[in-house]
This record gives C-alpha cells, sequence and structure tokens, in this order.
C-alpha cells in the first residue's frame, strides 16, 4: 500500500479497516541468494538496499526476536555528520543525505527532525579542536559554525551560564543534524525491503553456520536450517557471539549504553546539545520528554541494562550543563549492548571464511549510521568489494596499523 493523503483520507472514510501489515512476516525458505543475521536497523537498511540498489530480491533477513527490538529500539536517536577524521567523515555524510531522503525513499514518516546538533566547548583548547573540526567538515562539504558564548546564549538561554563549574564559552553546530525516530527507521526499512521480495523472518536465532570448503554455506537456525550463496553478520552488540560461531574472534568488546526519558514538559530544547566538559547528551522528544545518556557502563556485559553509578554520572552531568532539570523526574531507562572496536571505528568487510561477511564495531555511532551503513554493505555483499565512503572500515586495519582513532583514546574499547 502506497501512504498518502489520499489513502489516509480513502481509510478514514471507511472506519480505517483497510489498512494493511507493513511487512509481510514471512516463513523461512530452504534456500536464498543471501542471508542477513540480525533484522535490526543495519541489517533491515542492508537488505533494502539490495534488492532497490542491485536487484537482489531473494534474501532472508533473520531476527532471532522482533523486528525493533534491538539497539535500533535502544538509543538517542541522534543523527549527525560532525566528525574529524577523513576515514569518517564522508561515511557519515553519506548517511546524513541518505537521512534527508528518507522519507520519500521508503514512503514512510521516520519522523527525521533536522534541529541541529550543538555540541558546547568550555575552555580555549576545547575551543581550538572543535575549530580544527569544523574546518575538517568544511573541507568535505559539510556544514559547520563555530559559536561563540553570546552566540550560544542566544539559542539556549536556559543553560547554565552564570555559575557553573564549566562556563560555556561557546560551541560547534552542525544545523542539517538532528534526530529521527528510532523504531519508525527499522519499520520503515522493513517495509521497504518486504515490498521488494525481501523475507523477514522473525523468531528466528542463528545457531550455526555451515561452512563447506572453506566457504559459507547457511547458517542453522531455531527453526531449521537455511542454505545460502552469502551470509553477513549485522547483529550489533551480539557480532563477538555470532562470529564465534563460525571460528572467528573480533577485536571488538560488548559494553552497556544506558538511556534515560523525563517526564513530558512544555518545548524547552530545540535542538541537540552536548555537555564538552562531560559525557552527556539531550534532546527533547515529540511527545515533550528529555532523552538523553552518557558514558558506557565500563564492563563488558551482554545484558540490555545498567547500574546506579552510571545513573548518577549522567545525571550529574546534566543538572551540571541546565540545572533546571534537576526538578525532573525520570520515567524510563533501558540500556543498548554496544560492540566497542579498538579504534572506536566501526567495520564492513568479508570475513577470512569465503561468502561471509561483517557489519560491526559500532561505538556510539550505530543510529546515525543506519542509511549508509546498509548502503554499503549491500554493495560490499552485491559486488565483493567495499563501497568508497567505507573503503577505510576494513577489518585487518587493526593489524596494519591504518586505525581511525577519532576520539585519539588508544586501543581500549571501553575508552571509545
Amino acid at each position: 500500500m502506497h501512504y498518502s493523503f489520499f489513502s489516509l483520507l480513502r481509510n478514514a472514510m471507511t472506519g480505517h479497516r483497510g489498512w494493511t501489515p507493513a511487512w509481510r512476516d514471512a516463513e523461512p525458505k530452504s534456500t536464498y541468494d543471501a542471508v542477513i543475521v540480525g533484522g535490526g536497523g543495519h541489517g533491515l537498511a542492508t537488505a533494502y538496499y539490495l534488492a532497490k540498489e542491485h536487484g537482489i530480491t531473494n534474501i532472508a533477513v533473520l531476527e532471532k526476536g522482533w523486528v525493533g527490538g534491538g539497539n535500533i529500539g535502544r538509543n538517542t536517536t541522534i543523527i549527525r555528520s560532525n566528525y574529524l577524521l577523513a576515514g569518517n567523515i564522508p561515511f557519515y555524510e553519506l548517511s546524513m543525505k541518505l537521512w534527508e531522503s528518507l522519507e520519500q525513499s521508503l514512503n514512510y514518516n521516520a519522523m527525521v527532525s533536522q534541529r541541529g546538533v550543538m555540541n558546547l566547548y568550555h575552555s580555549d583548547g576545547q575551543r581550538d579542536a572543535y575549530a580544527r573540526r569544523g574546518n575538517a567538515m568544511r573541507l568535505h562539504g559539510v556544514d559547520a559554525d563555530l559559536l561563540d558564548r553570546e552566540q550560544v546564549h542566544a539559542m539556549l538561554p536556559f543553560l547554565n551560564f552564570d555559575d557553573a563549574r564549566f562556563p560555556i564559552q561557546g560551541g560547534l553546530l552542525q544545523k542539517r543534524g538532528g534526530t529521527a525516530r528510532h523504531d519508525a527507521v527499522a519499520w520503515g526499512y522493513a517495509r521497504g525491503a518486504s515490498d521488494r521480495g525481501v523475507d523477514i523472518v522473525q523468531n528466528c536465532e542463528v545457531t550455526g553456520f555451515i561452512i563447506e570448503n572453506g566457504r559459507v554455506a547457511g547458517v542453522e537456525t531455531t527453526r531449521g536450517q537455511i542454505r545460502a550463496k552469502k551470509v553477513a553478520i549485522s547483529v550489533a552488540g551480539n557480532s563477538s557471539r555470532v562470529a564465534a560461531l563460525a571460528g572467528l574472534r573480533l577485536p571488538i568488546e560488548s559494553h552497556v549504553l544506558q538511556a534515560f526519558v523525563s517526564e513530558g514538559i512544555k518545548p524547552l530544547i530545540p535542538n541537540v546539545v552536548t555537555f564538552g566538559a562531560g559525557h552527556f547528551y539531550i534532546s527533547q522528544s515529540d511527545k515533550g520528554g528529555l532523552v538523553f545518556g552518557g558514558d558506557l557502563d565500563g564492563y563488558k556485559s551482554y545484558a540490555q541494562r545498567g547500574n546506579l553509578p552510571t545513573v548518577k554520572d549522567v545525571c550529574e552531568g546534566g543538572v551540571a550543563l541546565m540545572p533546571l532539570i534537576g526538578r525532573l523526574r525520570i520515567l524510563r531507562n533501558w540500556g543498548g549492548i554496544m560492540d566497542m572496536t579498538a579504534d572506536g571505528s566501526p567495520i564492513i568487510d568479508k570475513t577470512p571464511v569465503d561468502g561471509l561477511y561483517l557489519n560491526a564495531g559500532w561505538c556510539y555511532g550505530g543510529f546515525k549510521a543506519v542509511p549508509a551503513a546498509g548502503l554499503c554493505f549491500a554493495h560490499l555483499i552485491a559486488r565483493d568489494e567495499p563501497h568508497s565512503a567505507a573503503a577505510a572500515f576494513r577489518l585487518d586495519r587493526f593489524a596494519r596499523g591504518a586505525v581511525i582513532d577519532e576520539k585519539g583514546q588508544g586501543p581500549q574499547p571501553n575508552l571509545h
């Protein structure tokens, strides 16, 4: 069904009884051209672009739970391309451009809101670092504006400018950044892929890989054996566990990242704001709740929940930046499993097992990367060569010393 004003009007006149399911909940077939393990944002986007850009439609997306139940529904919905290093900027800018046309491409309201992303700075050294970042962005054709204290105050007067422990001196603004509705992104890609013939199979966990003569030949699942010419892994924080089923050890650690939402209030925060003196970021949802988060919990875990010390740390950062939120109640919090690489940048590459492909290691960048990750991963699977925008995200870069250390934290995954 094509969504439009006329379809809405037509269904309104008939009591909304004519709507059909957004995608087919398919039964798995015995054989496919390609199987994608993981029905989150990246897996669904990969299937969509394989069908749309490369004409490969005999595909199954296997999800162990339900569509949207993993990290795609467990994040703070921020989209941006304000990166520094040459290996990252072209990729995330490609993603940003895809976000800008996503709703028209999918014929689905993903609630993309380009409200702007403001990164605050609190020292001369941080100002210089942001100036460098802004210049790097502009050299790649990405919008960036370095603002002083007065310009930030005019935009965000509710922040603590008067007696802050870390006084706000200015900020780096990307006006094209913003937010998108995370679950709607998953549903939109699922619908787009399903409409092009892709089978989306829920409640189907992969328990092993079929490898014959050094080449992948399919997967073992809780719903039986499924054979395929190519298999792609796109399972976010479970990348290490799934890859281990194929005998692979990845340069990844899994950590918990918590996010929070407050009770709803009247419109207050016009864009996304990040605290430069601590790891804290916040925006306001369409329901009025303040959505915010901070650092990893700091220990390796596969649990989708966090512990209280990090809750305290995140709330301290929020109150230091804008004391007024200290009066709000937190309605709920949740945790996502982050697959953290040694340099803080992702992996999109073929594995040593012929016919087995990997999309992993997204650290904090998974949600904002959904469109470009899907497009580039689909390109790799279809053509067996990396997309130009993701050419730096090779699996062997750690052995070659070609790391993309965006944060400059060294080879410790938990610090990225």
